[in-house]
């Protein structure tokens, strides 16, 4: 029974078995009568001495196991031998030092591996095995560093955030398996061509469009086909085409409701009447929007002089990203909107025609329509909405303000979205969008058609589809064309080859998880070994 139920205990000679409170106390001694020296293999008989380990074991019945061993200490024969004694350690059981276990051991690292410090140490405490999250993380930085493995056929690339903003890891995963292989500490080509030129079995290599994986695949694995991702490419085309919509944004405001505005009968008491709606077609003013149009003038002024976007955002003390969005826009007007009136709309206003409906109705109970809306996705406050009703209140008939022009990204909705999954209002709008606008027509007309080659993997009809977007007077869609001639190989690829980068970014959201995971422990040696040492 010993054998079958405590295998790592069955070399042991087993004294006594008792409990101690909530403990299950275990005195064994050893039966081996030589050992072999740890530091120069030679086998002693000679026999010094003897004491007591007390090693923590995997638990009984839910109850905490410890064990009281006995071992002997040996002279070392091996006069050359730095150790003169050392103590004999019983294989799948102990270690020099060790407090633990080699089955708790292990259990305690998985636990540390899979939930980190402050999670796992909760979850020892009911495994009957209680240790701190200090413990935890000290038995994970133990674990040996992974091995190193040979470059996959199919091979995934992705960067991480090691520190948002400032320091990025790059993360390797196997496409064909799913698993993570390696994590390199910095994103750069030199580091990727690095590891690639060490292993050089890597046939196709998947990534995004940035400019460091693309030159460092390039140089360290210049047989391999890079695969630009799909996802990434459709994303940048959402991109032009919100740039595209913000140009034409006046078209907007042109769409009529599917529902008309009524004069609604409110119960009658005194009050000031509804204030007039503002005028959506002022152009918006105030600190920021002049802070916005002096950035815009200069960033263009320094773009007609020659600089690169580079140096205009070390003259002008800005992130590059910033200096490109307004080197994008040819009016400050398009860095100014949002929905239209250049102000974020609340959150009440997105169940307007609810309010509305049910006023007609006579609910005009301000707390009942608020659990209402609720319940439907309202995320704000009760007070939100008495105010929202309040000019409602004010008089007897109110006419009700028409409802916002739909903003710039529902409208992008309408062109990046399949077809059959729009609604009936948002195909009557986007009908009349485009009857009204030849260039957001065009629009339409291209990313179906990139759509239709992304989804049957159609890469070969790519550079007719460029040609024809060239051929158009759409410059938002140029920068997005220039972009895939740039990398036209990977591209091609990706809209061929049934490859992505969908499980790398699936384990950059594990990172993430495991860093929120970690809080400030996420260290670059703590955190490589549990994303590729976890099962």
């Amino acid at each position: 029974m010993l054998t079958v139920l405590f295998p790592h205990l069955a070399c042991l000679q087993i004294d006594h078995v008792g409990r101690s409170g909530r403990s299950v106390r275990i005195r064994a001694r050893t039966r081996t009568s030589q050992a072999a020296c740890p530091q120069c293999g030679v086998v002693s008989q000679r026999v010094h001495s003897s004491y007591e380990r007390r090693v923590g074991d995997t638990a009984v019945s839910g109850q905490e196991t410890v064990l009281h061993l006995r071992v002997s200490r040996f002279w070392c024969g091996n006069d050359e031998c730095g150790k003169k004694t050392f103590a004999e350690q019983v294989p799948g059981l102990t270690i020099r030092y060790g407090r633990y276990s080699a089955p708790l051991r292990t259990l305690l690292q998985t636990i540390g591996l899979a939930l980190g410090g402050r999670a796992g140490a909760r979850l020892t405490h009911h495994l009957a095995a209680a240790v701190n999250r200090m413990t935890l993380i000290r038995l994970i930085r133990s674990l040996p560093d992974p091995q190193p493995r040979p470059g996959p056929e199919v091979l995934g690339v992705d960067d991480f955030a090691l520190r948002r903003g400032h320091t990025y890891g790059t993360v390797l995963i196997d496409i064909t398996t799913s698993q993570p292989i390696d994590m390199l500490p910095e994103r750069s080509s030199d580091a990727l061509a690095a590891w690639l030129n060490a292993r050089p079995g890597v046939q196709v290599i998947c990534r995004d469009r940035a400019g460091c994986y693309a030159d460092g695949a390039t140089r360290g694995a210049p047989q391999a086909i890079q695969v630009a991702d799909r996802w990434h490419m459709w994303r940048n085309l959402g991109d032009a085409v919100e740039r595209t919509i913000t140009k034409h944004r006046a078209h907007l405001r042109d769409l009529t409701s599917t529902r008309r505005p009524a004069d609604i009968p409110l119960p009658a008491s005194a009050g000031e009447p509804l204030p007039a709606t503002a005028d959506r077609t002022e152009p918006r003013v105030g600190r920021l929007a002049e802070r916005t149009r002096h950035r815009h003038a200069s960033v263009h002024e320094l773009i007609d002089q020659g600089h690169d976007l580079r140096t205009i955002a070390r003259r002008l003390a800005l992130a590059r990203n910033t200096v490109r969005r307004f080197a994008r826009a040819s009016s400050p007007e398009e860095l100014l909107v949002n929905d239209g009136t250049g102000k974020r709309p609340r959150a009440v206003e997105k169940f307007a025609d609810h309010l509305r409906d049910r006023w007609e109705q006579g609910c005009t109970n301000a707390e009942q329509l608020y659990q209402e809306i609720k319940a439907m996705g309202y995320r704000g406050r009760p007070t939100t909405v008495r105010r929202y009703l309040r000019p409602w209140r004010a008089q007897t008939t109110v006419s009700l303000r028409p409802p916002p022009p739909p903003t710039v990204r529902q409208a992008t909705g309408w062109f990046l979205r399949n077809p059959d999954d729009l609604d009936t209002d948002e195909q009557q709008h986007l009908r009349a969008l485009t009857a009204a606008c030849p260039a957001l027509a065009a629009v339409r007309d291209h990313v179906r058609a990139f759509a239709d080659m992304m989804m049957n993997l159609r890469g070969g009809h790519l550079e007719r589809w460029m040609n024809r977007v060239q051929a158009d007077d759409l410059p938002e869609l140029h920068s997005f064309v220039t972009g895939l001639r740039r990398d036209f190989d990977a591209a091609k690829a990706g809209l061929t080859l049934p490859h992505s980068s969908g499980k790398v970014e699936g384990h950059v959201n594990r990172i993430k998880m495991l860093k929120r995971q970690m809080y400030g422990r996420a260290n670059p040696d703590l955190l490589r070994k549990r994303v590729l040492l976890a099962d």
